[in-house]
């Protein structure tokens, strides 16, 4: 085991379709030998890989923690029209299982997104998050996350407002602000935010990679698998492109080294771990 133990939340496997490059039984292989425990899934907008990833888990003696990034409205789930002000036509946000009404609740939610909300991708909206957050652990995602967004924006109040909206559905307890390790100048920016945000609403930070692939060597990899969703060469400068070959499963040291004055952060990870009892 690590000196400083820390639990993986946002990862995307290849159940991410065309997006994540993680197999599942290399990622359990990974886990066992950095000395973590546990670790989650949360691919995009579905949970394909769940029982996949449960059974796999258990096999290996390793904690499964299910859940999935899901994408959110900017308004009303129903409506189609262009996103007011240029902003995204979804958001995301992180959401982990404690339980099996968590389960239950996560797995409604992801529904109603497909047949109720489905623009380019399948969204819920506030109103069903008030009703299906039960036994869910709330994190606010990536910078394409709520939060995070407005924070990037510049639009710190209404991040602040934002935040405090959900914390409150989340009871005050179930919602973390992500902060993540991917090294890129925006992220950083966000990051400084979330903390000071964090610092005067007293919402936990949480630390997070938002994991695409499973080493550092397989960024190459997973820009080829993004340019076949994109339907896009790797020589069009103008296609959709990480901008940093970051966003792999990192041990706790290298968490560190991304996440320097942001320890509580990481070590609020095994908190959440344990608050996960499916």
């Amino acid at each position: 085991m690590t000196d400083s133990p820390f639990v993986h939340l946002h990862v995307h496997t290849e159940y991410s379709l065309l997006d994540g490059a993680i197999r599942i039984d290399r990622m359990l292989d990974k886990v066992r030998d950095l000395g973590m425990n546990s670790v989650a899934i949360t691919d995009h907008g579905n949970m394909f890989g769940v029982v996949h990833f449960y059974d796999q888990a258990v096999k290996a003696g390793i904690k499964p923690i299910i859940g999935c990034e899901i994408y959110v409205a900017p308004g009303d789930r129903r409506d189609r029209s262009p996103s007011p002000g240029g902003g995204p036509a979804a958001y995301h946000l992180t959401l982990l299982v404690m339980n099996e009404e968590g389960y239950k609740n996560l797995s409604r939610l992801v529904t109603l997104g497909h047949l109720e909300g489905f623009y380019y991708r399948p969204r819920v909206d506030m109103e069903l998050l008030r009703e299906y957050n039960h036994g869910l652990i709330a994190l606010s995602g990536c910078l394409k996350g709520p939060v995070p967004y407005l924070v990037n924006t510049g639009q710190i109040e209404s991040a602040r407002e934002k935040a405090e909206e959900m914390a409150s559905i989340f009871d005050n307890e179930r919602f973390y602000l992500e902060v993540q390790a991917n090294k890129l100048p925006d992220q950083k920016k966000v990051n400084r935010g979330l903390k000071e945000i964090s610092h005067d609403l007293s919402i936990p930070l949480i630390g997070t990679n938002d994991c695409h692939y499973l080493n550092k060597e397989d960024a190459e990899a997973h820009d080829v698998l993004l340019c076949i969703q994109t339907g896009k060469s790797v020589d069009d400068e103008k296609r959709l492109k990480f901008s940093s070959d970051e966003f792999y499963f990192k041990s706790r040291p290298e968490m560190d080294e991304g996440l320097k004055g942001y320890e509580d952060a990481l070590d609020n990870t095994v908190r959440v771990d344990r608050k996960s009892v499916v």
